[in-house]
Formats: structure tokens, sequence, C-alpha cells
């Protein structure tokens, strides 16, 4: 035993394989994690930070309100509880949607408003570490740089993470 570290020599040895077998995956186990749901929107990858997601719900019928704005499709019945749903494709710069079996409705509620979100699919909840999420690069359009958070990497694709409290602030000041 090695009086400086307290490891045996096998143990010295493994832990130095270990590091050979995963180089630069050394995990700081004390780095701060944050919770993201990654979605999708006209197959670009976006997320939330979970915190704020109350909800995941397969799309249900959606009645439409007179006189509502274009980007709020309607409301919803959540248990006795009527939701509100927007479509931010719009405030994002991005196509039209177009209706799937996998579309989601995202309940999600920051700043005192609650709302539903529709989406094209749910890909993932995950932690990542916070260090992770990077500032957005700076040629990001002017449409979709309000509601940036920051980016990521999900399965190699990137991933925009949006702050849902500023859709909700386009959506009631639009």
């Amino acid at each position: 035993m090695s009086p400086e570290t307290g490891k045996t020599r096998s143990e010295k040895i493994i832990e130095t394989v270990r590091k050979r077998k995963n180089p630069g995956k050394i995990i700081d186990v004390d780095e701060e994690k944050v919770k993201l749901v990654v979605f999708m929107l006209s197959d670009h990858y976006f997320a939330f930070y979970g915190a704020y997601v109350k909800e995941i719900l397969p799309k249900t019928k959606i009645s439409y309100v007179p006189g509502s704005p274009p980007f709020i499709l309607g409301i919803i019945n959540v248990r006795g509880d009527i939701e509100s749903v927007l479509d931010i494709n719009g405030f994002l710069g991005l196509p039209l949607r177009t209706e799937t079996s996998r579309d989601r409705v995202v309940i999600a509620a920051k700043n005192g408003v609650r709302s539903g979100i529709l989406v094209d699919s749910v890909e993932d909840v995950l932690d990542v570490p916070a260090s992770s999420i990077k500032a957005p690069i700076s040629t990001l359009n002017e449409e979709i740089k309000f509601f940036v958070i920051g980016e990521t990497d999900y399965k190699k694709n990137n991933v925009t993470v949006l702050d849902v409290g500023k859709v909700f602030k386009k959506a009631t000041f639009h």
C-alpha cells in the first residue's frame, strides 16, 4: 500500500487502466446538473429546462377560441383544468407545423404563466452538467435570439435551449 494515496498497487493499476479506457470521460460528480426536456420542432432539436416543465401529454383535441391570435391554437382540458396551447414555430422563424402521431403538448409554467406548447415530439428528458450549456452562437437568427438561453449537444446534434419564460412573455405581449 502506498503511504501517500492509501491505495494498493492493484488499485492504482485498475484506476490507470480505467482512465486509459475512458480518456476525457472523467466526470466531476459534484458538478451542478440541470434537467432538460429535449423536443423537436421542424427537424430541429430544442429544449426547455425541466424545472419549468410540469407535464408532457399526447396531443388531444384542441378547441379553437374565436378571436385568439394565430399562435394560440386553442385550449385543452387537462383533468378539469383548462390550458391554452401555443404554437411557437412562428416565434422561432420555423415553417408551419404538420400534424403527426408523435405530437406532444408540453405543459410549462414560469413567472406566473402556465400554458401548453405544441411540439413535434419529445425526444428525451435528461440531466446534463450545467457547464455543457454554452452561450449561443453570435450569428443566430434574430427571430430566435430573444428566446435562446444557450446550446448543448444531444446524440451528436445541436440542441437550442429556450427560455420558456420569454416564450410566454412574447405570447402575452404579442
